[in-house]
This record gives structure tokens, C-alpha cells and sequence, in this order.
């Protein structure tokens, strides 16, 4: 709990993963209080994963994989997503999805047990140097947004999404907390701190007036370049190692 109210999490989430209708292998906060950059009202992202009982995956009816809903907690917005186990493995291995691999090992947690810590010990096996498309492609999606709203938000998103995805190449550590990334990437801007800063007021709050957008994009130019390069260099592999081991976590946790 001292972490999640280090990150700005002060509601009580626990009733809310209580009261799901399948057991959760995992609940851990994730978006902007995970990124270390939350507003004054910014909802929170609770992510994860629940077990379907094997019956549900047999039969002809098609499974509720994904599961999403709205609360209130204590006057706070909560956004909880889950996956069943499955499609969240599936993710992780298969699709190079820094989403879940971020919420996976996310320091914020709220739920966790024997599944979480051994399928997050497998972390290390699905890392590759294609995970640089997920934040390449997650960076221009955020980019664009920014151009379109002039938010600090999908800004801050554009600059995260990259330093994450540098930081993972080099490294072959997930770091999503945008202040320690600052601190660990040398080419991160020096204006991250200010934008950061100026978050705090609000979600959705507007880029000030003398930002100078010329420069800033010409940093976001900057490191997409230092992400190919990243890539092209890393000594992460290019395919998953850990496939075989999730597969009868899988099986074992299903029918256990």
C-alpha cells in the first residue's frame, strides 16, 4: 500500500478486485500512476488477469476473455481491465504487447499470489527486439493525438513510449516511471521534469502557450532514431525463449 500512495493511489481498491466474478491471478495499477506522471484527477488504471474456469473455454459458447467495467472508489474514477490468463500469456509471448508485460510487473500492486510471481519470473523469456514496434507504434499513435489536442498528456505518453522502449533494448529491464527514466536515458529531454510538473493540475490540461513545438518535435525525431538504433544493436533476441515454460504454467493452472 506505501507504494501505490507514493505513486498518488489513495482510494481502496480492494473491494473492487474482491468483487470480481473470476479469481484474479494478478491486479496492479498501471497508466499514468505507474508512469509516474498522474494529475490532481486523473481516474486509475487498474490491470490484469482472471482464470476462466476450464469449462468456459471448452464448450461452443465464445468466453468473456476480456473483462472491463467502471467504479467508483472513494470519490476516484477506476478503470479495471482484465484478461483471462490465456489471452494475457498470449499477449506477452505472442504479440510483443508492452502493455501487459508493463502491468505484469508494474510495482503497483494490489492483488497478486503464487500464479503472478511465477508467471512474472518468465518476464525475462519473452523479451525481444520486437518489442521496439510496440513503442515505435504506441509513441506515433500519441504523437498524432498530441497534434490534434495540444494536451500535455499524449505528449508525455509520446516521450514515455520511447525512453521505455530504449531503456528495454539497452538494458533488457522494463522501466515505465517516466522520472526514472529521465534520470537512466541520456538522451531524455531536458524538459521532462517542467511537462511533468505541469501535469499535476490536471488530466487534460493544454501545453503552454510558448512551448516550442518546432523543438520538441525535433527531440521526438531524435529519439525514434535512438530507438532504431537501440534495435538494431540490442543483444535482447529476436524470438521469446520462455514458450514452452508458459505453456504449462498454463495447463497446470488451468486444470489445477
Amino acid at each position: 500500500m506505501t507504494a501505490l500512495r507514493r505513486a498518488g493511489v489513495h482510494a481502496d481498491l480492494s473491494a473492487v478486485t474482491a468483487e470480481q466474478p473470476h479469481p484474479l491471478v494478478f491486479a496492479t495499477v498501471s497508466g499514468a500512476h505507474l508512469y509516474g506522471f498522474p494529475s490532481q484527477d486523473s481516474d486509475v488504471d487498474l490491470r490484469g488477469a482472471h482464470l476462466l474456469p476450464a469449462a468456459d473455454l471448452v464448450g461452443l459458447r465464445e468466453p468473456e476473455e476480456t473483462r472491463t467495467a467502471m467504479r467508483d472508489a472513494d470519490g476516484t474514477e477506476l478503470d479495471l481491465v482484465t484478461h483471462d490468463l490465456r489471452k494475457f500469456v498470449r499477449l506477452l509471448l505472442l504479440r510483443r504487447n508492452g502493455y501487459v508485460l508493463e502491468q505484469l510487473l508494474s510495482p503497483l500492486v494490489v492483488r497478486t499470489g503464487e500464479t503472478h510471481r511465477e508467471l512474472a519470473s518468465h518476464a525475462p523469456g519473452v523479451l525481444t527486439s520486437h518489442h521496439a514496434h510496440h513503442y515505435r507504434g504506441f509513441a506515433t499513435t500519441q504523437w498524432r493525438l498530441f497534434g490534434r489536442t495540444r494536451e500535455l498528456k499524449p505528449l508525455l505518453y509520446t516521450y514515455r513510449a520511447l525512453l521505455t522502449g530504449i531503456h528495454l533494448l539497452r538494458s533488457g529491464r522494463v522501466e515505465a516511471h517516466l522520472p526514472t527514466l529521465h534520470g537512466e536515458v541520456a538522451e531524455a529531454p531536458e524538459r521532462l521534469p517542467e511537462l511533468i510538473a505541469a501535469k499535476e493540475a490536471a488530466e487534460h490540461g493544454a501545453v503552454e502557450a510558448g512551448l516550442d513545438t518546432e523543438a520538441v518535435r525535433s527531440e521526438v525525431e531524435h529519439l525514434h532514431t535512438v530507438l532504431d538504433t537501440a534495435q538494431a544493436v540490442t543483444r535482447l533476441p529476436g524470438q521469446p525463449s520462455a514458450g514452452a515454460a508458459l505453456h504449462d504454467l498454463l495447463v497446470r493452472v488451468r486444470l489445477g
